[in-house]
């Protein structure tokens, strides 16, 4: 009889662990809100109109269409009963013999609800696309509007330096100064500012010296004003009010700032980090729970080497998802489990045409070259040869011509009502 598993999240984690586990010896039930695998790493490019949502989303009864072992529900994790080794979702209960937790990140506004309200994130194939919509409708704007009103349009800031910010601030300093100008002529577009700002001293904090250095100089060089050492008090929908006194009249602030884990009810209390990790041990088992294990950016695992748990990126969760398709399944068979270790493979970021930074443990290198190693291992993580070959040929096309087609505004309407 096959043992059930439970997989709670369809991220990088949930995708490979479903692919991995043995299916002559687990029934899965992949429980996700979307029906679609999102690829986090281009949400920025959806964002900036330089590739289409359905090029980096891949649906999930797609993906597993010749897997019988896979059943796929769309539902929101409510609470796990550790009891009963049931959990409950929006659409009802479900039992597990395994249940593995993969749900996640989310934005971290640090407790301030006003700028949660008001501020645009970037989480989600969804969010792109609401960006995307609102930079194009603010232009449209622009051509009508009042001369007391452009300065708040035409002032677009960014929260937070690390690669989403930076990679959003490059793309938006590039469309700035290759697109826009020939959609609007009438827009004066020196007025179009764009702002990053960074609590810590550096953009790209987690990187080596030399890529914090030129990735703020390819930004300076793009237009785009870095702000250092300052945090962002409040956002009401007009005004950004820094910590500095200084306010910033815009309608358009993006939080990329930073995040805090996705949380779930029923787990033992002392298990919980104070940024709503989950700690495990090292075959990705939640303390003091037999039957439950958590991957990705919602655990932290305590090593050596991370006192303080992994970096939240996609290669730990793809790594610790294959490794524990192995455990469980030596968990089963009453064999040795293997414990998991982290290979820093590097980091990297790229900030626009021909711009990027790379760190490797064996080599650092910025601009083109960089540039080029960033694109070929993106593309190597897309999940499908279809949208490999339609986001390389996005991207040829872009860079020959300087230009996209795909500045859509896609917006829900009214239905007309048949009488």
């Amino acid at each position: 009889m096959k043992h059930k598993v439970i997989i709670a999240g369809a991220g990088f984690a949930g995708i490979q662990l479903a692919k991995n586990l043995d299916e002559n010896l687990f029934d899965i039930i992949l429980v996700d809100r979307l029906n679609h695998h999102q690829f986090q790493p281009l949400f920025y490019q959806v964002a900036a109109s330089q590739i289409e949502p359905s090029s980096i989303s891949f649906p999930l009864r797609y993906i597993f269409r010749n897997r019988k072992n896979i059943q796929i529900r769309l539902a929101d994790l409510i609470r796990v009963d550790r009891s009963s080794k049931t959990i409950s979702t929006t659409i009802g209960d479900f039992s597990y013999d395994f249940l593995v937790l993969a749900l996640g990140c989310k934005t971290n506004f640090y407790g301030n609800k006003e700028i949660e309200r008001n501020a645009f994130t970037l989480k989600s194939t969804y969010d792109a696309i609401t960006i995307r919509n609102h930079i194009l409708q603010t232009f449209e704007k622009v051509v009508s509007a009042r001369e007391e009103e452009k300065e708040a349009l035409l002032n677009l800031v960014i929260v937070g330096a690390g690669p989403t910010g930076v990679e959003l601030a490059g793309a938006f300093a590039e469309i700035r100064q290759h697109i826009l100008p020939h959609d609007f002529p009438k827009i004066d577009f020196s007025g179009f500012k764009i702002t990053l700002i960074e609590g810590s001293k550096h953009t790209l904090n987690s990187m080596s010296g030399p890529s914090k250095k030129a990735s703020e100089e390819f930004l300076r060089k793009m237009g785009v004003d870095l702000v250092t050492e300052t945090v962002v008090k409040n956002y009401d929908g007009e005004i950004l009010v820094l910590t500095s006194g200084k306010e910033i009249k815009t309608r358009t602030v993006i939080w990329a700032a930073g995040v805090t884990a996705n949380t779930i009810e029923g787990l033992p209390v002392d298990c919980i980090t104070p940024s709503n990790r989950v700690r495990v041990n090292r075959i990705n088992r939640v303390l003091e729970c037999g039957d439950i294990y958590a991957l990705g950016d919602m655990c932290c695992m305590e090593t050596t080497l991370y006192p303080r748990g992994h970096p939240q990126v996609a290669n730990v969760a793809i790594n610790q998802a294959i490794l524990l398709a192995k455990n469980l399944k030596s968990v089963l068979l009453h064999r040795p489990t293997r414990d998991y270790e982290y290979k820093d493979l590097g980091s990297m970021a790229t900030i626009g045409r021909n711009k990027a930074v790379v760190d490797f443990k064996s080599f650092k290198v910025q601009g083109y070259f960089a540039w080029l190693i960033w694109m070929f291992l993106h593309l190597m993580l897309i999940l499908s040869v279809r949208n490999k070959l339609i986001i390389l040929i996005n991207w040829a096309w872009s860079y020959i011509t300087k230009d996209s087609s795909l500045r859509l505004i896609l917006m829900p309407q009214k239905p007309n009502k048949l009488r």
